[in-house]
This record gives C-alpha cells, sequence and structure tokens, in this order.
C-alpha cells in the first residue's frame, strides 16, 4: 500500500470511527453526514467519496464480519453436515472476525453499535434485509457443497434459515442484556447453536394431556 493509500484509509476509518461515536452517543437519526464529517474536519464532499451515506458506515463493521464467516464456510471440510460446517465457520472464525474488527474500531464501539442497531427501527429493518441476503449466499455455498439445485431442493434455504434465526435470538438477547462484552457475546452464541441439536428433538412437553 502506497502512501496515497494510507493517507485514503486513515480517512476512510476516522469517518468510520466519528459515525459510530456519533450513533452510540447521540444515536443515528439524531446524527447527520455533516455531523459525521465535521468531526474528522472535512467536507461532506469528502465523506461521499468514501461512503454512499449513513446506513453503510453503520453496517460497514458487519459486513466485514460477515465476508469472514462466509469464507470460513467455504473452506470447510466437505463432509461436515451443513449445521455443523455453518456452527464452525461463525466459532471458528471470531477471532478472526475481532482482529479485523480491531484494525478499524475499537471492538467496545463495535459492540455499543449493535444496540443501536437493534434498537433503531430504521437500522433494525436494514439489518433484517441484509440478513435475509446473506441467508441467500449462505444457503448457495450449502447447497454446492452438497451438490444440489438451491431453487429445487428447499434444505438448504432451511438450514440456513433455522441457523439465521437462531443468530437472530442471540443477537436480541445479547442486546437486550446487561452484559456489554465480546464474552458475553460469544459465550450466548456458543450456547444457543449448541441446543439447536436437541431443541429438534423429541417432545418439548413437560407433561402429557390425558
Amino acid at each position: 500500500m502506497n502512501l496515497r493509500e494510507r493517507k485514503k484509509q486513515r480517512t476512510r476509518d476516522a469517518l468510520l470511527r466519528a459515525a459510530l461515536e456519533l450513533f452510540a452517543t447521540r444515536g443515528y437519526d439524531e446524527t447527520t453526514v455533516d455531523d459525521i464529517a465535521a468531526a474528522v474536519d472535512v467536507s461532506q464532499r469528502t465523506f461521499f467519496r468514501y461512503f454512499a451515506g449513513k446506513e453503510e458506515t453503520a453496517f460497514f463493521v458487519p459486513r466485514l464480519a460477515e465476508g469472514l464467516v462466509v469464507q470460513a464456510l467455504r473452506v470447510r471440510p466437505p463432509g461436515e453436515a451443513p449445521l455443523e460446517a455453518l456452527r464452525r465457520a461463525v466459532l471458528e472464525s471470531w477471532d478472526t472476525i475481532n482482529e479485523a474488527v480491531e484494525e478499524i474500531v475499537p471492538i467496545d464501539l463495535h459492540l455499543r453499535v449493535y444496540r443501536v442497531i437493534e434498537s433503531t427501527p430504521a437500522l433494525f429493518a436494514a439489518h433484517l434485509r441484509r440478513s435475509a441476503e446473506l441467508e441467500e449466499q449462505l444457503a448457495r455455498i450449502i447447497a454446492e457443497r452438497e451438490g444440489l439445485d438451491v431453487d429445487a431442493d428447499p434444505r438448504p434455504r432451511i438450514v440456513v434459515a433455522l441457523f439465521g434465526g437462531v443468530i437472530r435470538v442471540t443477537e436480541r438477547l445479547w442486546s437486550a442484556g446487561d452484559e456489554l462484552s465480546l464474552a458475553g457475546m460469544r459465550q450466548l452464541t456458543t450456547t444457543y447453536l449448541d441446543q439447536v441439536g436437541p431443541a429438534l428433538a423429541g417432545n418439548w412437553r413437560t407433561e402429557q394431556s390425558p
């Protein structure tokens, strides 16, 4: 990377950190593009050289994390069952994701913005839309791994929808809890993913009706 590219990356990262800090402290809806640009002492025009708008800054880091999960799934051993491959892709790429995030923004700030996304209607709607797009990508990878036609066999989309549902439940519970830590999020994710198999087996009722 030459000097010019390094300067551009520093400007991008500074804009990103400023945006996320403002979202976390002031709120997403209360923050404008001008506020973000002013925090870095650049023009609005400079901001738009790096980002299409506020929403892109809010999801920049999650998109990076999602890309690493997709990459991890692609290289899972072919003999793994689809759900296990998804589980391991998430849990075993966790440290890589953290390292990649920390190169751009502090982990604490990233986690605080997670709660902003969950509590801001416009961002939460965008998050659900993006989750659906990610699930489709993962389903196509699973179908390719299993030698299936994703449009003819429903199983890849079903297993990914199940997996995605577990992740969304985990995110919601974590964001509503008191422990704003990476360890807490990881533990909750692990616990819920480990319960998928048992949750689908057997009878859930504790008492049988006559």
